[in-house]
């Protein structure tokens, strides 16, 4: 295993509480899969065979859905040392779910789901620790997906943008922060489209609500956002 790569792994919560010096021998004993992909490519496609948990090594990829008239909804980002798939490790379905696309070249880990949820057979305690963070990690996820359905809910589009630029805010602790999501990949998220998102956005800045440029967002009068969601 290249040193570089295992600088990534370390940093990804499946192996948390598993130290550098043992990593390279639990990843061994995992028996990966290294794969290799052109920018604005597909990683998994929803309805194909799962071929394991993946972990992004270098480059990014975005986890989207499609629905039948081909729109695409954005389920999260990916960064190198993030996962997915994690959620369906357990599953007796054996197709992906969603897809992944890359947004640059990108190299792919897949672990096989076998040999994560298989008895180990040097019975090691990292391999008990790799289930115990991978069932905290689905539930954690299971947390997260059920706030993206919340964000579903919400009707207006004014009151969904306020909604994530609020919970943006909270994060970066400060009214002005970068966020990761472009604006085509925004109005993904938010299930609206990118003209009506622009529009809105633009509405919101006329009014010293906030101010942008690309991904770099400032809020400028944060008590009349936090209005628009009550």
């Amino acid at each position: 295993m290249r040193t570089k790569f295992l600088e990534v792994l370390i940093q990804s919560p499946l192996f948390n509480r598993i130290t550098a010096d043992a990593l390279e021998a639990v990843i061994n004993c995992l028996q990966p899969k290294i794969c290799s992909y052109a920018k604005n490519s597909y990683i998994t496609i929803e309805g194909e065979g799962f071929t394991g948990l993946g972990i992004l090594l270098t480059g990014k990829a975005t986890a989207i859905k499609e629905n039948a008239a081909g729109n695409r909804i954005v389920m999260t980002l990916l960064a190198p040392g993030d996962m997915f798939g994690e959620m369906f490790v357990f599953s007796t379905n054996g197709i992906w779910p969603f897809s992944v696309i890359t947004q640059d070249e990108c190299q792919v880990m897949f672990l096989p789901a076998i040999k994560i949820v298989g008895t180990c057979s040097n019975v090691c305690a990292n391999h008990k620790q790799i289930i115990t963070n991978l069932l905290t990690i689905m539930s954690e996820k299971a947390i997260m997906l059920n706030r993206q359905v919340e964000y579903l809910a919400l009707k207006g589009m004014r009151e969904k943008i306020s909604t994530y630029l609020l919970e943006q805010h909270k994060l970066a602790a400060s009214q002005t922060f970068t966020t990761m999501l472009n604006r085509n990949d925004l109005a993904d998220f938010l299930n609206v489209s990118r003209t009506a998102l622009s529009r809105e956005m633009g509405r919101m800045r006329d009014e010293g609500l906030i101010e942008y440029y690309r991904s770099a967002i400032k809020i400028k009068n944060l008590d009349a956002l936090k209005k628009i969601i009550r």
